[in-house]
């Protein structure tokens, strides 16, 4: 079976990693058929938007996309098209898996947690205004059915992947009617799970335990504003955005995408490393039930970078973008 997938290369460095990340699925297996539609810069050429109807009308169809990182013009009045996927499509799960790397140093090691954040609300949904002269108010939304919403998901997502226990972040004390709806809603959902182990911690406390011991934590759970944080931070305890895959979720739809930026400094010298939208793509074929695809990528992956003899620069090494992409398709097939 053919499955056809709405691919957004992206700007800067993202046609290159995203053409790489394709290129190796599809020698692992992948059936899959890309359809690429314009957003972003290639978006504004194209149909005069960042983020134009035709890359909604595709992932509406298609169901699942692949996506490399997108510019916002600033001071061009145009808004991000990163959140307009998110608003337009419902994507109201952010997904950050964070694992050590082989070969990637850091200070940190057997880091293994995953961030979910809730996409839609917060102090993210855009409301604010100057009601007087040099004083702005910003709104926070927060609902109840938002936070079940997200709950559910990360309830249903660990039973799925092994995992045994989350922490709900907050800052209650504070906001004791928008963090409380966001907490007790987890308390509520989290009645029907009674075989995962729940917590709830401030989420200042929990940035200082992540820089003390991140092995402490299994699935963090924060509303919007803190997940951007957090989410973030996370990454940087095992080498950085480059290393790690994301994906925004939701009912009808999911985005799988790079999180670090364009990079336009080395965009089309063929030096970026492609890691971060390559493991994107594993988590898409999991998502889409391609676990073969999936264990076939993520073991290539693995074991290159325990060699360490093929490494992009960003990593240490001198190797290219096609270079490092050559060495895990070789790795695909001999794994065969």
């Amino acid at each position: 079976m053919s499955y056809t997938v709405t691919l957004i290369e992206g700007d800067g460095i993202g046609p290159e990693v995203t053409r790489a990340a394709c290129r190796i699925l599809n020698a692992a297996g992948a059936p899959v058929e890309w359809e690429s539609v314009p957003a972003g810069l290639a978006g504004i050429a194209a149909y005069g938007k960042p983020l134009p109807d035709v890359v909604l009308d595709s992932l509406l169809r298609n169901r699942v996309g692949l996506k490399g990182p997108l510019t916002t013009p600033k001071g061009t009045g145009y808004s991000s098209p990163n959140v307009g996927l998110r608003k337009g499509l419902d994507l109201f799960v952010g997904l950050r898996p964070v694992l050590s790397m082989p070969g990637v140093k850091t200070k940190y090691e057997n880091v293994d947690l995953v961030v979910l954040r809730e996409n839609t609300q917060g102090l993210y949904v855009g409301i604010e205004h100057e009601v007087t002269p040099g004083t702005i108010v910003t709104l926070k939304v927060a609902s109840a059915e938002a936070g079940a919403r997200i709950a559910r998901w990360g309830f249903e997502y660990a039973r799925n992947h092994g995992r045994r226990r989350i922490t709900v972040c907050h800052k209650r004390r504070v906001m004791p009617l928008s963090d409380g709806a966001f907490v007790d809603a987890f308390y509520d959902v989290a009645k029907d799970y009674p075989f995962i182990q729940i917590d709830q911690m401030p989420v200042d406390d929990v940035a200082m335990e992540l820089a003390r011991d991140p092995s402490q934590f299994d699935v963090l759970l924060l509303e919007n504003l803190y997940g951007d944080i957090i989410s973030d931070l996370c990454a940087g305890l095992v080498g950085g955005l480059g290393v790690v895959p994301g994906a925004n979720i939701g009912d009808k739809c999911a985005v799988f995408e790079a999180v670090h930026g364009t990079a336009p400094d080395i965009a089309g010298l063929g030096a970026a490393n492609p890691l971060a939208v390559l493991m994107s793509g594993v988590l898409m074929m999991e998502h889409m039930g391609e676990h073969a695809v999936a264990r076939r990528v993520g073991g290539a992956i693995q074991k290159v970078l325990s060699e360490g003899k093929v490494r992009t620069r960003d990593l240490g090494g001198t190797a290219t973008t096609d270079q490092f992409s050559d060495a895990i398709i070789r790795s695909v097939e001999e794994g065969e």
